[in-house]
Formats: structure tokens, sequence, C-alpha cells
């Protein structure tokens, strides 16, 4: 959050007319280090409290930002709905359907105004590839690659501060919520993203930012079938997590298996080479989203198209990127997708309307998650029930 979350928020605060009040963490040092850090940048007191009971007991506090543990953010969201809290809720919305099924209800079930932390729903070259897309002019979309590569083996770990969290300086039964009781692990507590099911990784981490353009610029609420493959193939460091993963998805109408489009997903935390690339591609041409632009490149060619008695498919160049600068705080250093996707959240707090990166879009990348974690755990073809909202594995629903 002091990197992410805070400084985006910092830099709306003052044009949106919002205040932290009060920070909640467990962990004693995590909350008076918080405190000490906003009320610095804000200029005002923020008090340090022990849990969300303190925190939702203030008469104070209007709205909440959640960034917690990968497992905790639907419950910690469907709280806030329950305390009648508005709330920026980081991604992953939710690895597990239970949780969910739980929290998107909650909100559809009241007047609270929820933002997901997928920010490339606010950021302008994104926003105008979707309209882009919509509009036909791309044609059907036949493949999509996605890519999000590293060389990182401290990615998510914290050495200097796992030897110094003690039992007794938090609270964990309150951490585990609602996982079966185990005994205290301070890597557990503090690098979640390494094991399940505290976090998958690489799909809650990355795969969600990515595979949430998909359902956008598609309209299609979730994969057909996913398969994974993968494993721990360098960093033996205890995590249970994948360090290198490719999975498949194909997407396209439920009623119609003869149309449709693979999208293929592919991380590596051992080799940065190719970094993080999206690209779409139609038969005439790619929507490459690190370049922001629209090309002709891989289009039906004159000769390809002569060979089949078809005329040439290319498309026209078409910039996405426009330019437009998002002010950020040049001592916070927002960044500036984050700090577009929380104005917009504030702006929604303020006028009850739906944010950019709504709970339907988190419920839409969960269920994508929740798939491709079952094809990790399982090493099966995965599929969706829409009826029943469960994930299918050999015929029969299947929890991750």
């Amino acid at each position: 959050m002091k990197s992410g979350l805070i400084p985006a928020f910092l830099t709306n605060s003052a044009a949106m007319n919002f205040q932290i009040t009060a920070v909640s963490d467990i962990w004693s040092r995590r909350r008076e280090e918080g405190s000490a850090y906003i009320s610095k940048y804000s200029g005002t007191p923020v008090d340090p409290v022990r849990n969300n009971d303190e925190l939702y007991a203030r008469k104070d506090v209007d709205a909440v930002l959640i960034a917690t543990a990968d497992f905790q953010h639907a419950t910690h969201g469907v709280e806030a709905v329950h305390a009648g809290r508005d709330a920026y809720v980081e991604k992953p919305t939710a690895h597990s359907m239970r949780d969910a099924r739980a929290f998107h209800s909650a909100v559809k079930a009241s007047d609270r105004i929820i933002a997901v932390g997928t920010q490339r729903r606010s950021t302008p070259s994104y926003m105008h590839a979707a309209e882009y897309i919509k509009s036909g002019k791309f044609g059907d979309i036949v493949m999509v690659e996605m890519t999000w590569n590293v060389n990182q083996p401290a990615r998510w770990r914290r050495y200097d501060v796992v030897p110094q969290l003690k039992e007794a300086d938090t609270d964990w039964k309150r951490y585990l919520m609602h996982l079966p009781p185990q005994p205290f692990n301070a890597r557990k507590y503090l690098e979640f993203r390494l094991f399940w099911p505290f976090s998958s990784g690489i799909p809650d981490q990355w795969l969600v930012h990515q595979i949430d353009t998909v359902h956008w610029f598609t309209g299609l609420p979730h994969p057909r079938s996913v398969v994974a493959n993968g494993g721990i193939y360098a960093w033996h460091d205890g995590r249970t997590n994948w360090d290198t993963m490719t999975a498949v998805f194909d997407y396209g109408p439920l009623d119609n298996p003869a149309k449709g489009f693979q999208v293929l997903y592919t991380s590596r935390q051992t080799n940065s080479a190719g970094g993080v690339k999206e690209i779409y591609h139609s038969t005439g041409g790619s929507l490459d989203m690190d370049k922001q632009m629209v090309t002709p490149e891989g289009g039906l060619a004159p000769r390809d198209a002569a060979d089949a008695h078809m005329q040439p498919i290319q498309l026209a160049p078409v910039t996405l990127g426009t330019g437009e600068k998002i002010a950020t705080d040049a001592v916070l250093k927002a960044d500036p997708q984050t700090a577009a996707n929380m104005r917009n959240w504030m702006e929604c707090v303020r006028s009850r309307k739906t944010p950019n990166a709504s709970i339907d879009a988190g419920y839409s990348h969960s269920i994508a998650l929740c798939m491709n974690v079952s094809a990790i755990q399982t090493g099966q073809r995965v599929t969706f029930d829409d009826k029943t909202q469960q994930v299918i594995v050999a015929g029969k629903p299947y929890e991750s």
C-alpha cells in the first residue's frame, strides 16, 4: 500500500476532498509505521487502530482502502459493505469462487461504491483500445498473447523483515480468517504470495490485470475453458506457488464453439526476456498494448489473399496512446494508472455512479483466476457452469 494505493490516494485527496483518518493493521509495527508515513505526507494526524472492528467503530470513516493479503480481499470487502462503507479493494477480487460469489452478492445487495484494483480500466490508452475493438474496426479477435516475465529471485520475498515478525506482535488467528488453523509462520504472513492458499502467486498477481482486458474488450464474462502447466523450476526457496506458468484460455460464445479465440498466457520469474506484453490479433492485423498501436502486422497480405480468392485485410495504423498526462505528486511518485483508477473511484463515491473497475469486472477476473488455479491444482481441462456459478473439473464442481 505504501508504494501503491497511498501515493495514488494522496495525489488526488486535496482535489477530491478526501482525507485519511486512520490506518488498521494487526501487526503493531506496520500500523505505527503506516500512521507515521501517512501523517507525514498528508499533513494531518492519522490514528493507528489494531483491527477492523476498531476501524468500523469510528464515526469519521466513510470509505476504506483494502490492500491486505490476496486471500483476504473478498472477506474484507464483504466486511466493509456490511459496515456501510464504500471501498477500493485491491486485486485479485477473490481466488476462490466461494469468496467471489459472497463479495459480489454483498455489493449487489447494497448501495455501496466498490472499485477493484485493475487500474487498466482507467488508463486512457486501454480505454481507447476498448473503444476501437468494440467499434468493429479491428474485426474478430483470433488470438491474444499475454506475457509477464521477470528474473527476480527476491520477488515477493521479505528477507530482512521475516525474522523481525513475532507472533506476539500480531493477531495470527485474525490473519488466517476463514483458513483452517495452523501454526504461526512469518513467511506465510509476509511472503504470502509464495504460498497457497494465501495466494496463487503468478495468477493472483499478474494474470488478473491482463485477463481483465479480455473481458472488457470483448464483453465476454469468463473463459469457456482453461488448461495450465508449469512448476517451480529455479527458485527452490520453500515456496509452493509456481515460478513458471503457461496457461491457455478458450474464449467465445458458449452456444457457438466454432466461434472464438485463444488467450496464451505465459509468465516466468526466472528470465525477464520478453518482459510484459499484451497483443491482440485479428485477420487484419494486431493491437499491441505495449507499443499502444494498431498495425497491419500479421494481417491477410495481398498474395495470401489472392491464393484464397479473397481481398486483402490490412488494418490502417492507429495510435492508441494520446499523450495525455495524469498528474501525480512528484515526491510520492504515484503510479499514473493507479492514480487514475483511484481518482475514478473517488469521483464515483461523490456521484454514486459505477466505477470503471466495478465489482462485476472483479467478479469476471475472479472466475478466470479460479479456473486457472483449478487447472494448476488438478492438471485437468477446467470449464465453468453459468447456472451454478461453479468451476467444473471432470464434470463435477471444484472449489480451489
